[in-house]
């Protein structure tokens, strides 16, 4: 064979088994995966807090709703949970006390306490105090919207009655008893008032203490309990009527103690 037929017989054959050994990839577009774009990984930021809270002053701050089961009297009542719940800021005339007679109006307070929560759902609102000193609940109480103390007083069976520090709704209270005293509703019309309180014997409305000693006059109008000192501006035109839950303080200590707070004039 001439070398140089020899020659490009071993080129051909040198390129076939590179091709064979070495094949070019072969691009087939279906074969293709398409990898996602890459994004940056979120930042671990805080979340944002509500600023909003709930006011601790809100008639809305109340508790669970708890069963009444029984009603003491016209401002006191027991829950399902065993608690005895005084009613905050009222006074109705007394049914219960052993030392006293049954006053003026307390059935009528009493029954009609009943018919406002007896066997009914109420929730409770504190004020400040947690106890009275005889371990009953100090609460304003809610039956939905009413505010039980509140209608009490409007109805005309009970007095407002300011007891500091808890005195959140005095306000509203005293505006309540100002409605039905001015209406005559309930105590403040059918009670004699010419006749004295079972604590306090009297012969009635006074200027003058029916005891020298205790001089001080414990006045409750408008603007809540007042009490005047001999020589205040007001002291001397001062009527007090016990029948209408005024009274005779023989010390200024004593009638702070019971929530009278002394006149400015």
């Amino acid at each position: 064979m001439p070398l140089g037929r020899l020659l490009v017989l071993i080129f051909s054959l040198t390129l076939a088994y590179n091709a064979s050994a070495h094949p070019w990839p072969s691009i087939n577009p279906k074969n293709t995966v398409a990898r996602a774009p890459t994004t940056p990984a979120k930042a671990n930021l805080p979340q944002p807090v509500s600023k909003t809270a709930p006011s601790p002053t809100e008639p809305g701050n109340l508790t669970s709703e708890l069963t009444v089961t029984r009603v003491i009297d016209g401002d006191t009542i027991e829950l399902s949970s065993g608690a005895k719940v005084r009613y905050i800021g009222i006074d109705t005339p007394e049914v219960v006390d052993p030392r006293k007679p049954v006053q003026c109006f307390g059935v009528e307070a009493s029954n009609a306490n009943k018919s406002l929560v007896l066997g009914q759902g109420v929730r409770l609102e504190k004020d400040i105090s947690e106890t009275d000193k005889y371990g009953r609940l100090l609460r304003y109480v809610w039956r939905g919207e009413i505010l039980i103390n509140e209608e009490l007083v409007r109805q005309g069976f009970a007095r407002s009655s300011s007891y500091p520090p808890d005195i959140k709704y005095q306000s509203r209270l005293q505006d309540a008893e100002v409605v039905a005293r001015s209406s005559g509703l309930g105590l403040w019309g059918d009670c004699n008032r010419s006749s004295p309180p079972v604590t306090q014997p009297t012969t009635g409305a006074s200027k003058s203490p029916p005891d020298p000693s205790c001089p001080i006059k414990g006045n409750i109008s408008s603007s809540g309990k007042i009490y005047h000192v001999p020589g205040q501006r007001f002291y001397n035109n001062t009527v007090i009527d016990p029948a209408a839950g005024e009274r005779w303080f023989c010390s200024e200590s004593e009638a702070l103690g019971e929530g009278w707070r002394k006149s400015k004039l």
